[in-house]
């Protein structure tokens, strides 16, 4: 197994240490869960880099790695709904796009075409990242403005994640279209 592909496994491996992280309260179990996102998140940016640079793209990497990410950042977000830290209408939101372009890549698969990463959907990774990390630091923080500018947050995430899913649906309707 390549060195991308064991930075792809180890976000997963920190996914699963960070939920365990934020179910305990306190502000050293806070810092400790936004400290592994952070690291989770610099291995996704870490493992694409690494691939594409030595020649290291791997059918395993392009399948597990953007499901390693969507594993870590739904993850995240769910856990933090009890705290009302991300609105549900807007997690249900971002879902309903990832699953939406999901269905238009693996159409395009069938069909033995390949629907790469646009600017929008860039731009709403790194926006969906940055926000999420700043929500875990301000809760280990315990800043009592969370609640409202992490909502804020999340409604930017919900909606370039809309306007991404659109542009998407419109550069593949010929996708869906020619499904069988």
């Amino acid at each position: 197994m390549n060195l991308p592909n064991k930075l792809t496994i180890a976000r997963i491996a920190m996914t699963v240490l960070m939920v365990v992280f934020l179910l305990f309260t306190g502000p050293v179990w806070g810092w400790l869960a936004a400290l592994m996102y952070i690291a989770a998140s610099l291995t996704d940016m870490a493992d694409g880099r690494i691939a594409r640079e030595r020649g290291l793209v791997t059918n395993f990497g392009k399948f597990m790695d953007p499901l390693a990410d969507k594993i870590l950042n739904y993850s995240v977000m769910i856990v933090l709904i009890p705290e009302h830290l991300i609105p549900p209408v807007a997690l249900v939101i971002i879902l309903f796009r990832e699953f939406l372009v999901s269905g238009i890549r693996l159409s395009a698969a069938e069909q033995g075409r390949v629907v790469a990463a646009n600017i929008w959907g860039k731009l709403k990774t790194l926006v969906q990242d940055l926000s999420l990390a700043a929500i875990l630091v301000l809760r280990a923080v315990d800043v009592s403005f969370l609640e409202e500018l992490s909502g804020v947050l999340l409604w930017v995430c919900a909606a370039l994640t809309v306007i991404s899913g659109a542009v998407y649906l419109a550069e593949n309707k010929d996708v869906l279209l020619d499904a069988d």
